[in-house]
């Protein structure tokens, strides 16, 4: 039986079928004073989840009388929450070695240590991109084997599993052809065991198709992904332009860190353009109106496929221990959106999956997972 992926987009799922941990009581801990929002959107995403799935239980690491009062209008939070009280925060603005130095304390460095000690599953926070990339890096090490950790997203594709993977997303602006080998193989262990894709079909995203085209290191990938294709037991495609993001042609995309948060940011802002296009257009005159009425089930179900909150989350990959980053600006279904991808990655035992991929993958040999 074919494995329901980790997470499928516009649709809230709370199991996957034939995974060992199918049924436990997956711990998140949450890093509610992260986001642009505040607390109170962080608490309405976690009771919002809750509400779908008996299976999760949080640890909310925040200031204790604020969180208490939030959590006590929210039933669907009783007994499945634990408060650890953390009066410090990191901002947006804090430089990653300021944080590095002087984060213990706060509610991501205790959000992460949580994990670190085994007191929770997984991590998941709205703030700081590379303050918690720092922070988690820190705490939880890199995995044996891994040079540069990155960040993976979900991308929405005409694939039928309804979504691509793409690495790295900001992680790390840099990146030389050993580190996208090593995104390949990590994007491919995600894809396999995320969806039960056996041999996921990989890209390199570049400025056009030919093999003569890129900077020297994404020549130089391109070499070592095609050498190492069959004992990693991935299909290497070739170079990919933009436009094959969300194509059916590739299963993950890989790419360095500036490049990828670039892409992100850019079609983020051209879905908020569609969504805000579309909503004047309908509201021209009395007759777009009643046209917009008749295409109401038709326009909501485009708003979804387009509507970045609904998959929200990159994960940091690479690390002995897993941290989901939601946006800064998260609201309520943005946070149950990235809640659920953490519980999903706790449920599939997808750690440990991949620390075994990424030791084996050091001599590149091929294994079975």
């Amino acid at each position: 039986m074919r494995r329901k992926p980790i997470r499928k987009p516009h649709r809230m799922t709370s199991t996957i079928e034939n995974s060992e941990s199918a049924g436990k009581r997956i711990i998140v801990s949450i890093d509610t004073m992260g986001g642009d929002r505040g607390p109170a959107a962080v608490v309405a995403g976690c009771s919002r989840f809750a509400k779908k799935n008996p299976d999760v239980a949080f640890i909310l690491h925040g200031p204790k009388d604020v969180l208490s009062k939030l959590v006590g209008r929210r039933k669907s939070l009783l007994e499945r929450v634990t408060i650890q009280n953390a009066d410090g925060a990191v901002s947006m603005t804090d430089k990653p070695g300021q944080v590095m130095r002087n984060g213990k304390g706060t509610s991501m460095w205790n959000a992460i240590d949580a994990v670190k000690s085994g007191d929770a599953d997984v991590c998941v926070s709205c703030g700081n991109t590379g303050a918690l990339m720092a922070l988690s890096m820190l705490r939880l090490r890199k995995l044996p084997g891994i040079n540069r950790p990155a960040i993976a997203v979900l991308w929405p594709s005409r694939n039928a599993s309804g979504a691509n993977v793409m690495l790295d997303v900001g992680a790390d602006v840099r990146a030389d052809e050993n580190d996208l080998l090593q995104y390949a193989l990590m994007g491919a262990s995600y894809m396999r065991n995320g969806y039960d894709i056996k041999r996921p079909r990989i890209g390199l995203l570049n400025v056009g198709t030919e093999d003569n085209k890129g900077r020297p290191e994404l020549k130089a990938a391109h070499d070592l992904m095609s050498i190492n294709a069959d004992v990693s037991n991935f299909e290497y495609v070739g170079f990919v332009e933009g436009n094959d993001i969300p194509s059916d042609k590739v299963d993950v995309i890989v790419t360095d860190g500036f490049t990828g948060n670039v892409a992100l940011k850019s079609a983020e802002g051209t879905a908020k353009l569609i969504r805000e296009l579309l909503k004047e257009a309908f509201n021209h005159s009395l007759l777009s109106r009643l046209a917009a009425l008749l295409a109401y089930t038709s326009l909501r179900r485009l708003s979804g496929r387009i509507d970045p909150r609904q998959l929200n989350g990159g994960v940091f990959l690479g690390l002995n221990g897993t941290v989901v980053k939601s946006h800064g600006s998260a609201d309520a279904t943005s946070v149950a959106s990235a809640v659920q991808l953490a519980f999903q990655l706790g449920q599939s035992g997808f750690d440990e999956k991949l620390a075994a991929r990424v030791a084996s993958a050091a001599a590149l040999n091929q294994i079975d997972e």
